[in-house]
């Protein structure tokens, strides 16, 4: 069944017409097609042929779609093979009958074909090996030498040289040379020092580097501990309904882990490890159930303190004596009844942190932000540090305040009214002495 077309005048089919390619043609050129192409594009204009100009353009644009990547395959026709076979043969005929004119003839012949036969070749190869620039530097530089060359030639400045090294005594030249040699040695030993001394400074480059990763690697290995630790002592204090319970065994091996993992971490961990106890309401005395041991809730989503006759579950006891927490974060942290007798918290953030009845004596506290801490229960006219003997009323605040003798309060950050009127009053000569603002007008009341 015929297609009719859709216009009057039905484009008519335009003529394929082939070009004889040159006898050294090479395939490289962006019109050359394989035949399944050329097959392809045949089709389709003949399917062209047949369909309305309105379709011409989808058309046009399939059969562009169908032309392949241009190949780089480099053709010799026959006739061109042959010719050069017979330009070697005549070669080799001067040679055999010893006659200079067949040579040269068969010798240009070859060149020429060779030439011919090679040169789409090394185009292609000039194109893809060397960019643009690398083609503009080697000319650049060619083109340099050649100037010099040309230079050193036309200007009369290699005569110069010649007659000046034909004026040299070149036999009393001789001690000059053994001098050059002598510094040629000396500049051998020097390049020897700088070739040794950078080895040196390459190698410790390198321990540096070793030593960072080392450093790097170890903190890795440190938080992973502290992970695993929060991790235990959370399975350890909470039972199934998230209670704490007041299990005395239970307490026993979280005091334990806390006091073994003090012992393998630096002030940083030590001061995460009392973030988390802190927050967890692990180191504060809560009050208890006597009989189930729960702890008891405030009414308002917490737990009940009782610091009077609360239980913690973990008590820190001496765990942090002569301990090194300089510049560590320990914000809202619960430090009250701890031992930080010679402790170091120079630069620590202390703001809203609790050392009611902690020890400080000796404890190094220069440069601390202490916005908010709390260092005595009760009021400042009633209030006094611990005692051996006497229990704390935390009501007036008597034996409720910290052991701050000897402490060196030197540069402290946002320093209370209050708190500076207790350490003054509590701290000793030695403590008066390092409190900002002085303490003129108030009292020794620790009379040493």
């Amino acid at each position: 069944m015929a297609i009719e077309s859709n216009s009057p005048n039905p484009p008519s089919r335009e003529p394929l017409t082939e070009q004889e390619p040159d006898d050294f043609d090479g395939g490289s050129r962006d019109s050359h097609l394989s035949p399944e192409a050329l097959t392809a594009q045949q089709a389709l204009a003949a399917i062209s042929s047949l369909q309305s100009s309105q379709n011409a353009a989808v058309m046009q644009q399939a059969r562009s779609n169908m032309q392949q990547r241009p190949t780089h395959q480099f053709t010799v026709k026959p006739r061109a093979l042959m010719l050069t076979i017979a330009a070697i043969a005549v070669i080799f005929l001067g040679v055999i009958v010893n006659n200079w004119i067949l040579g040269i003839i068969g010798t240009l012949l070859t060149l020429v074909l060779s030439l011919a036969m090679l040169l789409p070749w090394l185009q292609y190869i000039l194109k893809e090996w060397f960019t643009p620039e690398d083609r503009t530097l080697f000319v650049g530089f060619f083109g340099l030498i050649a100037a010099i060359v040309g230079l050193i030639k036309f200007s009369g400045i290699g005569d110069r040289l010649l007659m000046l090294g034909r004026k040299i005594n070149w036999e009393a030249s001789g001690t000059l040379a053994e001098w050059f040699g002598a510094l040629g040695q000396i500049l051998i030993a020097i390049i020897a020092v700088y070739v040794a001394w950078r080895q040196y400074v390459i190698s410790k480059d390198l321990t540096i580097q070793q030593n960072l990763l080392t450093v790097q690697q170890n903190i890795i290995t440190q938080q992973q501990t502290i992970d695993s630790y929060f991790q235990g002592i959370s399975d350890l204090v909470l039972d199934e309904e998230g209670l704490l319970e007041d299990w005395p065994q239970e307490r026993a091996i979280a005091e334990g882990r806390t006091a073994a993992i003090f012992s393998s971490v630096d002030g940083s961990g030590k001061a995460k490890i009392l973030r988390f106890l802190s927050r967890s309401k692990l180191l504060t005395p809560l009050k208890r159930d006597r009989r189930l041991g729960r702890a008891i809730l405030n009414g308002m989503g917490g737990y009940a303190e009782d610091r009077l006759e609360g239980v913690r579950v973990i008590d820190l006891g001496v765990m942090l004596a002569t301990a090194d927490l300089a510049g560590t974060d320990l914000r809202w942290t619960d430090l009250s009844e701890a031992n930080l007798v010679r402790a170091n918290l120079s630069a620590c953030d202390l703001v809203k942190a609790n050392l009611s009845r902690t020890i400080l004596y000796d404890a190094n506290l220069s440069g601390a932000d202490m916005n908010g801490v709390r260092l005595f229960y009760g009021s400042i006219e009633k209030a006094s540090p611990r005692s051996r003997t006497e229990p704390p009323n935390y009501e007036t605040g008597e034996h409720t305040g910290a052991v701050i003798e000897n402490a060196d309060f030197t540069n402290v950050q946002r320093m209370s009214e209050a708190n500076r009127y207790y350490c003054c009053a509590w701290g000793g000569e030695t403590t008066r002495a390092t409190i900002p603002g002085g303490c003129e007008g108030i009292p020794n009341l620790l009379e040493r």
